[in-house]
């Protein structure tokens, strides 16, 4: 018979499971995003780091890579970070 104790480590643990796994799959860090190049006006999938400026409040900081200049050190004006 299942004792109520261990029925309770279980739901504890099965809700720290779902909330960290919330955190890492949409909270800070390094994300592939969609977004109109102001240079060019073409569609780019650019890789945007994602940090909390305030709580529960993410805003893309800087862009690492993109797509329309692959293995490349981006030379332009990142102006797209203001669009995403």
């Amino acid at each position: 018979m299942w004792s109520i104790y261990f029925v309770e480590a279980l739901t504890a643990l099965a809700a720290w499971t779902v909330a960290g796994y919330a955190i890492w799959k949409c909270g800070p860090g390094l994300r592939k995003l969609a977004v109109r190049c102001p240079s060019t006006s073409r569609r780019a999938v650019v890789l945007a780091e994602q940090r909390e400026t305030e709580f529960a409040c993410l805003q893309v900081i800087d862009v690492k890579a993109c797509s329309l200049v692959p293995s490349q050190a981006l030379s332009c004006g990142k102006g797209c970070v203001a669009r995403l």
